[in-house]
């Protein structure tokens, strides 16, 4: 199998449930199985943008020697009302917890991510009517409820 292509096998377990297993031996589970809730194929695709754009942003702010001590990409997607019920717009939010984090260097790392390097995210932009991201750097030991009360 050339380079370029990647595979993945999911096995129906029961229900609508399946393990969505790698060449590496890695597991998922998609739907719920045995009373244990799973995680929803739609779901799954918001997943696939958060560690994509994360594991390039994280990357990109070692590489210039930030600070960075905790990190968090959540994602949301609104979803059409009427089947397919494909996504109409998906919002990235970036929360970034770390001492003198460069704000110059976030929005770089961000910007490389979204227009070079995180194909789940181009792949996504094409697809959906709007697309937006944002951004907050907070001092270590700083909770998102403090920061929610200002």
């Amino acid at each position: 199998m050339s380079d370029n292509w990647k595979e993945i096998v999911a096995e129906w377990h029961s229900g609508s449930a399946f393990i969505g297993r790698n060449p590496a031996g890695a597991n998922v589970q998609i739907g719920a199985l045995d009373g244990k809730p799973g995680i929803g194929p739609m779901e799954m695709l918001l997943f696939g943008l958060a560690g994509c754009t994360g594991m390039d942003v994280i990357s990109i702010l070692q590489k210039q020697r930030q600070s960075v001590e905790s990190f968090e990409v959540r994602v949301r997607g609104k979803r059409a009302s009427d089947y397919p019920m494909v996504y109409t717009e998906i919002e990235v939010e970036y929360i970034l917890w770390g001492e003198g984090l460069s704000t110059k260097f976030v929005e770089q790392a961000i910007e490389l991510s979204e227009e070079k390097y995180c194909s789940v995210g181009i792949m996504l932009k094409m697809a959906v009517e709007k697309f937006t991201s944002s951004y907050r750097i907070l001092e270590p030991g700083q909770s998102l409820e403090t920061v929610a009360e200002m």
